[in-house]
């Protein structure tokens, strides 16, 4: 880079031949159009570089609520699910002793929560039980395209998923809302089990959602020391 006198009175020029610019000016101190471009040319340059150097930017927690409805050997359940990425409550419509179940990944603990007795049941966390709602499904070995069709007043791709379950392959249906990225509905091959998400909402969900309530009390026993299952669960 250097410093040279441009022809004609009164005048200079910065040039780089190595980043291939050049820069001219007036002793006045007013720069001329050109000198304005190369230094946003310059700016733009450093930023992207910076962001570059940087690294990927972080992704957002996925956060939604929605109706989740299971379907497993002809029998539907139904619950309203509230979804963050390490944590999730799912409040059950069907009549039980169990009517909400709040699941903390993050704590390894599950909730289940008798809301007319006022008592609560902790049980260990059961990753079989963590919804499969992102786009790829874990296990995942090989999807294939089938086509395009309408869920729930969105646009989706159906794909037949292959999964590795456990050394097993189990083959899904997936229907994934091209307009959310969100699987609208998951089902396995044989019709024996499958999800279905409606009326889906990506938006925050507030913390309250997935903390017990103070007036509740721990259940030391229940049902003879055989602590219930959650329902709802996805498999």
């Amino acid at each position: 880079m250097g410093l040279s006198p441009a022809l004609g009175t009164g005048h200079w020029a910065l040039t780089d031949k190595r980043l291939g610019f050049e820069v001219r000016g007036s002793r006045s101190g007013t720069p001329s159009p050109e000198p304005r471009k190369a230094a946003w040319l310059i700016v733009l340059v450093t930023v992207a570089v910076a962001l570059w150097l940087s690294g990927p930017i972080s992704v957002a927690a996925l956060e939604f609520t929605a109706d989740q409805i299971i379907r497993t050997n002809g029998h539907s359940r139904k619950s309203n699910l509230y979804y963050r990425d390490q944590m999730w409550r799912l409040e059950h419509h069907d009549l039980g002793p169990v009517n909400v179940t709040i699941v903390r990944k993050d704590k390894q603990v599950t909730w289940l929560l008798l809301s007319r007795m006022k008592h609560f049941k902790t049980i260990p966390y059961n990753p079989e039980h963590q919804p499969k709602v992102t786009e790829h499904l874990e296990g995942e070995i090989r999807r294939e395209t089938i086509g395009p069709e309408n869920l729930e007043g969105h646009p989706t791709t159906l794909y037949l998923v292959t999964v590795d379950e456990g050394g097993r392959t189990t083959e899904y249906y997936q229907w994934l809302a091209t307009d959310i990225h969100f699987p609208l509905k998951l089902a396995r091959k044989d019709g024996s089990w499958q999800v279905e998400y409606r009326n889906v909402k990506l938006r925050p969900v507030s913390d309250f959602m997935f903390q017990l309530p103070v007036n509740f009390q721990p259940l030391e026993q229940f049902d003879q020391g055989e602590p219930p299952k959650p329902k709802d669960q996805p498999m």
